[in-house]
C-alpha cells in the first residue's frame, strides 16, 4: 500500500489531464485509479506526451466501474470532490488508505456517485464566486500535496 491516499479519476474525458495525473502520481508516489468508461484510449499520443516519461514510474490501475474499485478496500474512506460541498479539502485529516475521487471534465461527479453510500464526505477546493471549476489535475494536485504534507512527506526529498 502507498503511504499516500489514492487519486481516483472517475470517467475521465481529456487525455492530457490524465497524462498529467500520471506524472503527478509518479512524482508523489500516490496510486492513480481510472474508473471506466474513459473518454480516450490509453495509448493516445496526447496522454503519452502529457505524462512525459513518467508512465513507468506511476502506479496506475484501470477499474471497470466504481463498485470494483471500492471492493478493493471495503474499509477505505472515500472523499468525493465537488464544488457543491461544504467541507474544505484542508479540513480533512487524510490517511494513506483514503480514496480521493474526482469527476469527469466538464461535468464533475454525477449525483448518483455523490449519493453513493460509501462516500465518507463531499469535499471542495475553495474558489472565488461565479467560477465553474479548476482543471482536474490541478485539483488532484492541490489535494494530494495537502495529504502528503499532513503525512510528513513520506519518501519525499
Amino acid at each position: 500500500m502507498s503511504e499516500l491516499p489514492s487519486i481516483v479519476f472517475h470517467e475521465p474525458r481529456i487525455p492530457q489531464n490524465t497524462g498529467n495525473a500520471i506524472r503527478l502520481a509518479a512524482v508523489t508516489g500516490a496510486a492513480l485509479h481510472l474508473v471506466e468508461p474513459l473518454g480516450f484510449d490509453l495509448s493516445e499520443p496526447k496522454l503519452k506526451r502529457a505524462g512525459l516519461d513518467y508512465h513507468d514510474l506511476a502506479h496506475l490501475t484501470v477499474q471497470p466501474d466504481l463498485e470494483t474499485l471500492l471492493a478493493t478496500d471495503p474499509e477505505a474512506r472515500v472523499f468525493a470532490f465537488t464544488t457543491k460541498a461544504t467541507t474544505r479539502y484542508s479540513d480533512v485529516e487524510y490517511r494513506p488508505s483514503d480514496l480521493l475521487v474526482f469527476g469527469p471534465e466538464p461535468t464533475g461527479l454525477s449525483d448518483e456517485v455523490l449519493a453513493h453510500p460509501r462516500i465518507t464526505d463531499q469535499v471542495k477546493i475553495p474558489m472565488l464566486p461565479s467560477r465553474r471549476s479548476l482543471n482536474l489535475t490541478s485539483s488532484a494536485s492541490i489535494v494530494i500535496y495537502e495529504a502528503w504534507r499532513q503525512l510528513g512527506f513520506p519518501g519525499g526529498e
